[in-house]
């Protein structure tokens, strides 16, 4: 191998084998669910850890028109981690699974991207989309599979 190729081939190697972080995006809906099921036995199988997201949407409409719309995400939230720690739960000695929540604000795209760049993911998981207008304006998979910036697996 030349010094110029070797160099280049190390450029994006993290030392290890395998991915280290998984990132999957949740919102309740049931291929979220899906994905994130899929990305812990990805993550079980890898021994990586499994960074569930959830992203806050930030309904301006709402909060003009005087919508509890920062409680109700919240809420959102706090439903997630407790589905999610109860499924931790059910299966604890059988797969275990190394996992965190975290919550951002904004869109779910440039949420996902966010949360991917600050934890440094190996792989991106989320749901297929289940909304039709997705079809015409692209859904957040793709946007994120256009983005080119690291493996994602979407769930149907």
């Amino acid at each position: 191998m030349t010094e110029q190729h070797e160099e280049h081939a190390h450029r994006f190697e993290r030392g290890t084998d395998g991915p280290k972080v998984i990132v999957v995006g949740v919102d309740g809906s049931d291929s979220s669910m899906r994905a994130a099921a899929y990305a812990g036995g990805l993550a079980r199988r890898q021994h990586a850890l499994l960074a569930v997201v959830y992203v806050q949407p930030v309904l301006a409409a709402g909060a003009a028109l005087g919508a509890p719309v920062a409680e109700t995400t919240d809420e959102i939230a706090e439903d997630l981690i407790a589905q999610i720690r109860e499924a931790t739960e059910r299966v604890k000695g059988i797969f275990d699974v190394r996992w965190e929540f975290h919550t951002f604000r904004g869109d779910a795209y440039n949420g996902l991207v966010k949360a991917a760049d600050e934890l440094k993911a190996d792989a991106v998981v989320v749901g297929a989309s289940e909304q039709a207008g997705h079809r015409i304006i692209g859904s957040v998979a793709v946007r994120l599979v256009k983005a080119g910036r690291w493996p994602v697996t979407v769930v149907p």
